[in-house]
């Protein structure tokens, strides 16, 4: 890419999509685009093709996804797999038709199997079931690699899928009813240590800025108790849902914005697997059926959820007592990426889990 060149950035008010465009900027690129949701709905197809019709990006970076947490996932079934197959529909067809030089499409490792061989190599893609409570969402970002890929076999293309961890960063999504493991993990230890200190003006003011089901820091203080217990959170514990014993691989999301940029910057389709390239639409790709073309993006290191919960507790002084509630869900029990292809291809992470928490909590201090 040239410093120049016009790049869009398809959710670039988000967790990864922020971090990216802020990379961007950071190493002088000076033509960046990116619509909020209110001016472009990604799902509205001909409101896509109008944009690139009037735009006509060079190169196309799709951080834009309906994205939660375990519990958001396991209600809002349809949303996930809807919402994610139309977006990437429009936004991947759109950039085929108007001929986008590269495009970064940003799936998840909940693509893989729950039982896959640890750590997870590219290669165990539907080898085996996907773990339930997720599964809508992975089917829709296994038709987005899998669209990417086919795309560069039959015409050519230089669609590139990379699968990111567990990722966690500045603009994070601390809504409980929504919210992935960490940031709600912060935002829950952080009230329970203010009700633990009989401080509930520092209680309301949360809620003021950040609203639970509507209720906010006006409310009687019996409702805000009553909303904070449905979310486990009391004066005297804190109750985390499953048992804690789930393994987690986390990467802080301005390492995944410096990693997305590397791959625009340094990596093609035809570096994504072995051997010499075969001419677009040949017998001879589909004989060798090239396939598992997506590059894992990740730490390579892990931490129990129950550890996690004691970093976020010791990194916010939280002295009360944490309790598991192992009738919830855990989800798949141990996620870590083999990301062997990732630093073959020149790229290692900077960010260790115990510094970005905290940094992570100070964000959310001041934010």
């Amino acid at each position: 890419m040239e410093k120049d060149s016009k790049i869009y950035v398809a959710g670039h008010r988000g967790l990864v999509g922020s971090a990216i465009w802020n990379n961007l900027k950071k190493k002088g690129y000076t033509n960046l685009i990116g619509r909020t949701h209110s001016e472009l709905d990604l799902l509205d197809a001909v409101a896509v093709r109008q944009f690139f019709d009037a735009e006509q990006p060079e190169y196309v970076i799709l951080a834009a996804a309906h994205v939660g947490g375990i519990m958001a996932n396991s209600i809002y079934r349809a949303d996930f797999i809807y919402q994610n197959l139309q977006i990437q529909q429009n936004v991947i067809g759109e950039s085929f038709r108007h001929g986008v030089k590269k495009l970064l499409f940003l799936g998840s490792t909940c693509i893989y199997p729950r039982d896959a061989v640890q750590p997870i190599p590219e290669s165990a893609l539907l080898t085996s079931p996907l773990e339930y409570t997720n599964e809508p969402y992975a089917i829709a970002k296994i038709a987005g690699l899998k669209l990417c890929e086919s795309f560069n076999l039959q015409y050519g293309t230089n669609y590139i899928a990379v699968m990111p961890t567990n990722l966690y960063g500045p603009n994070d999504n601390f809504n409980l009813e929504t919210s992935h493991v960490l940031p709600a993990m912060i935002r829950k230890i952080y009230l329970a240590k203010m009700l633990h200190e009989q401080n509930l003006d520092a209680v309301r003011a949360d809620l003021c800025r950040r609203p639970i089901e509507g209720i906010d820091g006006n409310a009687p203080e019996e409702d805000i108790r009553a909303i904070l217990a449905k979310y486990g959170i009391h004066s005297t514990h804190l109750l985390l849902w499953g048992s804690g014993k789930p393994i987690r691989e986390f990467l802080w999301s301005e390492d995944m914005a410096d990693a997305s940029v590397y791959v625009m910057e340094h990596i093609d389709f035809a570096d994504t697997y072995p051997g010499e390239p075969v001419a677009p639409g040949t017998t001879e790709a589909a004989r060798r059926e090239i396939r598992n073309c997506h590059i894992n993006i990740g730490s390579g290191k892990e931490i129990t959820i129950a550890e996690l919960a004691n970093l976020v507790k010791s990194t916010i002084d939280y002295r009360g007592e944490i309790r598991w509630d192992a009738s919830k869900p855990d989800g798949t029990m141990r996620k870590l990426t083999d990301v062997s292809r990732l630093h073959s291809l020149g790229w290692h992470h900077t960010m260790e889990i115990e510094d970005g928490v905290r940094t992570l909590y100070h964000w959310y201090q001041q934010n």
